[in-house]
C-alpha cells in the first residue's frame, strides 16, 4: 500500500521537536528535520536530517525536496524562511502568524488591537524614548522585543535611574518596559486550529516559574471558573483573528486589580502543555502533528490532574556548577507509581538548561 500522507518538514531540533516527531511516528508519519545540529533532540529520532541553518537557501531547497508540509518548533524561525517554503507546501503556521510572536511590540499592539487586556507598558526603540518614562512605571521589566526567552533578554529595574544602564547592557536594541504587577497567578492556554478551521483548547495550566524559567505546571488549574473561561475565550479569539493554523500557547496574567491579562504568545506547542502527553487523550505534539497530515483533531479532555516540572541542569550538578557534571540518580527522583519521566537526549547539562520533565497524577480531575 502506497501511503498518502505528506512528509514534515520541522523546523528546528529541540525538545519540542523531539516529543513532536514521536507523536507523529505513532501516526505513522514520517519527519525531516532541519537543524544545524545532527545530534539534537529531534535530528536523534528523525525520518531524515537536512543539516543547515533555519535561513540557508541550500539547506531549505533540501528539505521541500524531502517533505511537503513545514512547521516549526520554535518561534524564532526567520519568517522570510517560511515564507520561502510555503512556495512548496503549506506551512503551519505560517511567517505572518510568527513575526506577531517574534516581536512584543508587534505582539502587544495585536493584542490591543483585537481589544484583549495588557499590562503597562512602553516601547523603548532608542534612548529618545526615555522621556516617555515615568518614575511611576517602575518597578519594570526592561524585555528585548525580539529574542529573548526563559528569562533571557531581560532585565528587571527598580527604578528609572537604571534603565540608560540596562538599555545600553541590552544591547540598545528595541525593547519594551513592562511595569511589574502584583500577580495572583500566571496561566497559560494551549490551543490547537486546523486547515478547516475547527478548535480544540486544552484545560489551562497554573503555572509557577523561577529565575524567568517556568518550574512547574498544575492542571487543573485552581484558579475561579470565569478566570479560565476567560483565558480560553481571549486564546480563541488571538487564534481566530490572526487566522492561525496550528498549535498555539496563550500565557496570561492574573492582577488582583487588573484582572486577566495577556502576556504573550508562542506559536507552537508550549513547555506548559506537556502534561498533555500522559493526561490527555491527545496530546499537543500529536495535534501539531495531525494538522499537519490533516487529521482530525482528537479529543482534548483532561483524565486526571496532574503537576509536570521540568528537569533542569542544575540537578547534574550536585555539587557545584564547577564540579564533573553526575547524572541524577532517577530511582530516587521519580515516584513508583503515577509518574513519567522525559529525557531529551542532551549529551551537556548546563544549570537552566532544560534536560528533560517529569509528570506526575495528583489525583482525578
Amino acid at each position: 500500500m502506497v501511503s498518502v500522507s505528506p512528509v514534515i518538514g520541522l523546523l528546528g531540533g529541540g525538545q519540542l521537536g523531539r516529543m513532536m516527531i514521536q507523536a507523529a511516528h505513532r501516526l505513522g508519519l514520517r519527519v525531516v528535520v532541519l537543524d544545524p545540529d545532527p545530534k539534537g533532540p529531534a535530528g536523534q529520532i528523525a525520518d531524515d536530517v537536512v543539516i543547515g541553518h533555519y535561513a540557508d537557501s541550500a539547506a531549505l531547497t533540501a528539505l521541500t525536496e524531502r517533505a511537503q508540509v513545514f512547521t516549526t518548533e520554535f518561534e524564532n524561525v526567520p519568517s522570510a524562511s517560511l515564507r520561502f517554503l510555503s512556495q512548496y507546501g503549506p506551512t503551519y503556521p505560517d511567517a505572518a502568524a510568527v513575526e506577531f510572536a517574534q516581536d512584543r511590540r508587534k505582539e502587544k499592539a495585536f493584542f490591543a488591537s483585537a481589544g484583549l487586556p495588557v499590562g503597562p507598558y512602553i516601547t523603548i526603540n532608542s534612548v529618545r524614548d526615555f522621556e516617555l518614562v515615568k518614575r511611576g512605571h517602575f518597578p519594570a521589566i526592561l524585555k528585548t522585543a525580539e529574542l529573548g526567552y526563559d528569562g533571557k533578554g531581560q532585565i528587571s529595574l527598580k527604578s528609572l535611574d537604571e534603565l540608560s544602564h540596562a538599555f545600553q547592557e541590552l544591547g540598545s536594541v528595541p525593547c519594551v518596559l513592562e511595569k511589574k504587577l502584583a500577580l495572583k497567578s500566571e496561566i497559560s492556554v494551549v490551543i490547537a486550529r486546523n486547515a478547516q478551521g475547527h478548535v480544540a483548547v486544552f484545560p489551562a495550566a497554573r503555572n509557577e516559574h523561577r529565575n524567568g524559567i517556568l518550574h512547574t505546571s498544575d492542571v487543573p488549574a485552581s484558579l475561579p471558573a470565569h478566570v479560565i473561561q476567560q483565558a480560553e475565550k481571549h486564546a480563541k479569539t488571538i487564534t481566530l483573528r490572526l487566522g492561525y493554523v496550528g498549535v498555539l500557547a496563550v500565557e496570561f496574567f492574573w492582577v488582583e486589580e487588573l484582572g486577566l491579562l495577556v502576556n504573550e504568545m508562542a506559536p507552537r506547542p508550549h513547555n506548559s502543555g506537556h502534561y498533555t502527553i500522559e493526561a490527555c487523550p491527545t496530546s499537543q505534539f500529536e495535534q501539531q502533528a495531525r494538522i499537519c497530515a490533516h487529521i482530525p483533531l482528537g479529543p482534548t479532555r483532561l483524565q486526571f490532574a496532574c503537576r509536570m516540572t521540568n528537569l533542569l541542569g542544575d540537578l547534574w550538578f550536585p555539587n557545584g556548577p564547577d564540579k564533573p557534571a553526575i547524572e541524577p540518580d532517577w530511582s530516587q527522583l521519580v515516584p513508583a507509581r503515577d509518574a513519567w519521566l522525559h529525557l531529551y537526549g542532551k549529551t551537556e547539562p548546563r544549570p537552566g538548561r532544560k534536560m528533560g520533565h517529569m509528570t506526575q497524577k495528583l489525583g482525578d480531575a
